[in-house]
């Protein structure tokens, strides 16, 4: 029996990461290639469920869930707007880390990141203590634990600089972007 394609990323094998389709990423690779000023809409709607509890509903996908810890009063049934921020930020790096030690033609054994960012909330969502000082993460710090066969820590370092530099999430955290928040 063949093992198939395409597999969980998250999952274990014996060698370690089960691997991603390579073939598949090298057809994204083309088609990104192909048209490099293609702009994919990403959309999400965001409903009140009560407290600070919120569903958001991104493409056909059960709810993701963001709530407040009860030190900001919320039920602490799941991560916070700034956890998930943060969440996504890991997310998007580990990807990127994935998929082009791939492209190289590493073997991931393991790939684990930890992340932290500092934040004054004394301002409490503009309700609390507004006087001047930055609003958001000032500060914040990628630990990233990643085995592959045969690859030096100097390796691993520089892809992870490549990575971060193509990172949209690392990106849109780093730079400013265009936004707008209005009525319907």
């Amino acid at each position: 029996m063949s093992e198939p394609a395409t597999v969980l990323t998250g999952c274990l094998t014996p060698e370690g990461l089960a691997p991603i389709d390579k073939t598949g990423l090298e057809g994204l690779i083309a088609k990104g290639k192909e048209n490099p000023q293609a702009i994919k809409t990403l959309k999400c709607k965001t409903v009140a469920e009560g407290k600070f509890r919120h569903a958001n509903y991104i493409r056909d996908l059960e709810p993701y869930i963001v709530d407040e810890p009860p030190a900001l009063l919320g039920d602490d049934t799941a991560p916070n707007p700034s956890e998930a921020s943060l969440a996504a930020l890991g997310s998007c790096v580990a990807v990127g880390l994935h998929a082009n030690a791939v492209a190289r033609g590493w073997t991931v054994q393991k790939l684990e990141l930890e992340l932290e960012g500092d934040l004054n909330i004394t301002a409490v969502w503009g309700t609390g203590d507004t006087s001047e000082k930055p609003v958001g993460f000032t500060d914040v710090r990628i630990k990233v634990d990643m085995e592959a066969e045969g690859i030096s820590k100097e390796e691993v370092d520089g892809l992870i600089q490549h990575v971060v530099q193509w990172s949209p999430v690392f990106n849109t955290f780093s730079r400013p972007v265009n936004m707008v928040a209005e009525t319907v």
